[in-house]
């Protein structure tokens, strides 16, 4: 690498770190406003010595440098799933380096994905271990598993929930007003809840106007609390820096006793946020974030120090301890403190929208609509029925917690169970991805895991004094991503066990038994093989179908992203006369589907470049021999000579729909003139309909390949209609009482509610065929 490139490379890591500030270490920097307030609560109250005060920053401190420092910065970074990071991307690299899905629906061509594995990782050519061997053959261990993901990712949803209210409102206005005006409790209240509906309702817009302030409203705050904490050492306590000897916990410990044990509720406050840095590291680099962190780390560390300098000397302002702190510019530190609490949330809403979103795609949460616009920073959704439940339940919160410290213990349980369920993690990681020796799982967990069961005992004693809002929010969520899952898995399994024998489909003939109208059908499902029973179900009641048959099956591969160019896996079922193929669409946990996507023309094209492919004799390394034949990864590139040029028909330009010029003899005036008027209501399917296809003039080596590309050609043109199934989910009558009420109330109750398929597939009405099926799980 020359000089230049370090350069680049050099200023690149400074944008990055300048940028994560707003995004990264919001929750962790507003910490401050309330460590001290929650330590300092029931019994150690009375242990008001500068011993005591010292002691607890000694805590602090080393929680921080132990548990945010070491343990993120050094370890869990260096867990990411090719540049993402979360709860879920460690999941994911266990799914992939091992059998620990619940769902079979893994393929070997998925193994292929130039993404699948990271560069020099050997794992695949290594012996499996007992271990592992002994957790992919039992079932309950991947249960496990799983639940333990799922209960961090109820966690992270929980602090999307307490976040806003404890630092976007609570913390940072209501103590700081009530204290230095004339305000009421529940004046102040109102307003913060006002502005958390203002804060929720403004998310649909984004927040890419505003993002560009994030990063300065960090810094700025960061700098201001840095500055603060040092005038309260150099003015009230210069010897405070002696507590950075751990020596001070064993005295904090020796003279408090039980009551100290009970403060760790409070001190495990000073990490809240560090799991986000992790979450956020896909926007990042692990390099730019520890940059990040070599600015952060001093300026809280200064911040915690001034606290207890001043504390010490300032023992009955303890329950105000941050706003009593602050030399006399107390309005300009309490606009930054909102300013930067209201930063703070929004990235904590943006972590929540995502591991939703991930969460879907791996089948652990219902169908929820996700929107994404190009003028949106990168990666940035929306989901709307997250964004209302979220707020409904922040506001709840907000207006029953009068004590803000409860609030803070709730929120402290949250990360804690969130950080300990990370902790759990790593060891597999270290052992089944890293391939490290057993031997450093060990050493990890028992270091990290007993400092955090320690902390995670003291925050299960404040349950009744706020906790139990995290454990009612937890397994709430919990409950509703296991269901959705388990339901969807037994459904999976059911469409499997009676999938179509391939026998039963070639004794039919070319003809499939049926009359064969123009056009192409779609026929979605969740089957990577094998012919779904939708399909004979249909013909069962309508003898009749397309002309050109297409299974479409949309499948979430567990890695972050799949290369455009690799996500078209085409196939063909039974003879070419049959003209029936099968697409699988395969998309990474966080692959956002754009509006502007023309899937029937990318749909066409892929499938073309597989005949052409497939008459050249192609294959290589990325194919999968199933049941149904030869799967190959494609791109809609004409890269092996398919000539199919795309051009706008003449009709859609002269204002008329092309489709229906060329169907005009086998539909009714009135069926034109209805179906003319709906696409005007409905442009995106006029632009769907827009372009045409024709093959070029090309001499092809067998002529069957220019007869086969017509025939999908004027399919094309004809129609395309899109089969889904439709199904009614029931419990087996000789199924046990827990499973007839998870299946026919639970699970029953998330599929009537929940976004339609085809609204989840952007299918348009005018083309959707619904196939009812009845499921006896």
């Amino acid at each position: 690498m020359n000089q230049a490139d370090r350069r680049n490379r050099c200023n690149q890591v400074l944008l990055l770190a300048y940028q994560s500030f707003g995004l990264v270490f919001g929750d962790l920097s507003i910490s401050p406003l309330y460590v001290y307030k929650c330590t300092f609560y029931g019994g150690l109250r009375h242990h008001q010595t500068e011993d005591t005060i010292f002691g607890a920053f000694s805590l602090i401190f080393w929680t921080i440098t132990l548990l945010s420092l070491i343990k993120y910065m050094v370890f869990v970074l260096s867990a990411d799933d090719n540049g993402e990071g979360g709860i879920f991307a460690l999941y994911a690299l266990l799914c992939r380096h091992a059998r620990f899905s619940l769902l079979p629906n893994q393929q070997a061509a998925d193994e292929e994905i130039s993404t699948y594995y990271g560069p020099g990782d050997a794992s695949r050519n290594l012996p499996s271990s007992a271990f592992k061997s002994l957790i992919e053959r039992n079932k309950r261990s991947k249960t496990a598993l799983l639940v333990l993901v799922l209960v961090g990712t109820s966690m992270v949803i929980t602090i999307g929930v307490l976040t806003p209210a404890i630092s976007g409102n609570v913390s940072s206005s209501i103590d700081g007003l009530v204290a230095k005006t004339s305000l009421k409790h529940s004046t102040v209240v109102m307003i913060a809840c006002a502005l958390l509906v203002g804060l929720f309702v403004l998310q649909h817009r984004g927040t890419n106007k505003v993002a560009f302030l994030f990063a300065p409203i960090m810094i700025l705050w960061l700098l201001i609390i840095a500055t603060v904490g040092v005038y309260n050492i150099v003015t009230w306590n210069p010897s405070v820096y002696k507590a950075l000897s751990p020596y001070y916990i064993y005295v904090f410990f020796r003279d408090t006793g039980i009551d100290g044990w009970l403060s760790l509720g409070g001190i495990l406050l000073c990490i809240t946020g560090t799991e986000a840095i992790f979450a956020e590291l896909g926007q990042f680099t692990a390099t730019s974030i520890r940059v990040c962190c070599c600015v952060v780390y001093p300026c809280l560390v200064l911040q915690y120090m001034g606290q207890a300098a001043f504390l010490s000397k300032n023992f009955s302002a303890l329950p105000s301890s941050f706003y009593s702190s602050i030399p006399p510019f107390f309005w300009p530190v309490l606009m930054m403190a909102m300013l930067a609490a209201m930063v703070a949330s929004q990235a904590v809403i943006f972590a929540t929208f995502s591991i939703v979103k991930q969460c879907y795609a791996l089948g652990c949460f219902p169908r929820v609509k996700i929107v994404h616009k190009p003028r949106w920073v990168l990666g940035q959704i929306y989901i709307p029925e997250i964004n209302w439940v979220v707020m409904i339940l922040t506001l709840a919160v907000t207006i029953c917690f009068q004590d803000t410290r409860h609030l803070a213990f709730a929120f402290g349980l949250a990360c804690m169970t969130l950080a300990f369920v990370t902790t759990w993690l790593m060891p597999l990681i270290i052992n089944f991805v890293w391939n490290r020796n057993i031997v450093f799982s060990v050493l990890f967990i028992l270091f990290f895991g007993t400092i955090e069961l320690v902390f995670v005992a003291s925050a299960l004693v404040k349950i009744p004094k706020g906790g139990w809002i995290t454990l009612l929010l937890s397994l709430f969520f919990t409950f509703i991503t296991y269901v959705w899952h388990y339901g969807s898995r037994k459904k999976y399994l059911c469409d499997q066990h009676n999938k179509v024998p391939m026998k039963s489909i070639l004794s039919l003939g070319p003809s499939l038994g049926i009359i064969k109208v123009p056009g192409m059908g779609l026929i979605y499902t969740e089957l990577a093989s094998g012919v779904p029973a939708t399909f004979t179900h249909f013909l069962t009641n309508l003898p009749a179908f397309y002309q050109v048959v297409v299974f479409v099956c949309c499948k979430t591969v567990p890695i972050p992203y799949v290369p455009q160019k690799e996500r078209y896996l085409i196939g063909r079922i039974g003879p070419k006369t049959y003209r029936m193929y099968r697409c699988i669409i395969r998309a990474g946990y966080k692959d956002v589907n754009k509006d502007g996507d023309d899937f029937e023309d990318e749909l066409v094209m892929s499938i073309a470049e597989f005949i052409q492919l497939e008459s050249e004799g192609y294959g290589g390394s990325n194919t999968d021999r199933s049941i149904d034949g030869r799967l190959a990864v494609v791109k809609a590139s004409n890269k092996f000579g398919t000539r199919l040029s795309r051009s706008i028909s003449e009709a859609n330009i002269a204002g008329s729909s092309r489709s229906q010029t060329t169907v005009t003899n086998s539909k009714s005036p009135a069926l034109l003139r209805l179906r003319a008027e709906y696409e005007q209501e409905l442009p995106r399917l006029s632009m769907r309909r827009m372009f045409q296809f024709r093959p070029m003039d090309t001499k092809f080596r067998q002529p069957q390949v220019k007869e086969e590309l017509f025939d999908l050609v004027n399919a094309k043109d004809a129609e395309v209609a899109y089969i889904v199934g439709h199904g009614h989910v029931k419990a087996k009558r000789n199924s046990v009482f827990v499973k007839r009420l998870v299946i026919n109330v639970a699970y029953s109750f998330l599929r009537k509610n929940c976004r339609s398929p085809g609204v989840m597939l952007n299918i348009p009405h005018i083309c959707l065929i619904k196939v009812g099926m009845n499921y006896y799980l």
